[in-house]
């Protein structure tokens, strides 16, 4: 059952990637872009978490934890940049 569950699982996540990926390249505003970003760095993050279920191992966890960690800083220094031109001051 839980296998099932799984494969849905990946199944709609795997969607939700396509349809950000579908955002980012036909998204009206830059902040549509960035937003879609955002959500394909959640949408992976929930991907690498169901992989650590299906194979019964932690470092997936610890990897995920890394991830959001990188999308965060990233999705604030890309708006920084669209909101003002530079990064760093």
């Amino acid at each position: 059952m839980i296998e099932a569950a799984l494969i849905f699982a990946f199944g709609c996540f795997g969607l939700g990637l396509l349809f950000n990926l579908w955002r980012i390249a036909t998204g009206p505003d830059s902040a549509d872009r960035i937003l879609a970003l955002d959500t394909m760095v959640i949408n992976i993050i929930a991907l690498l978490i169901l992989y650590g279920i299906k194979q019964g191992t932690t470092i997936y966890y610890e990897a995920s934890m890394l991830v959001a960690m990188v999308g965060f800083v990233s999705t604030v220094a890309y708006c920084r940049f669209v909101l003002r031109g530079d990064i760093i001051e």
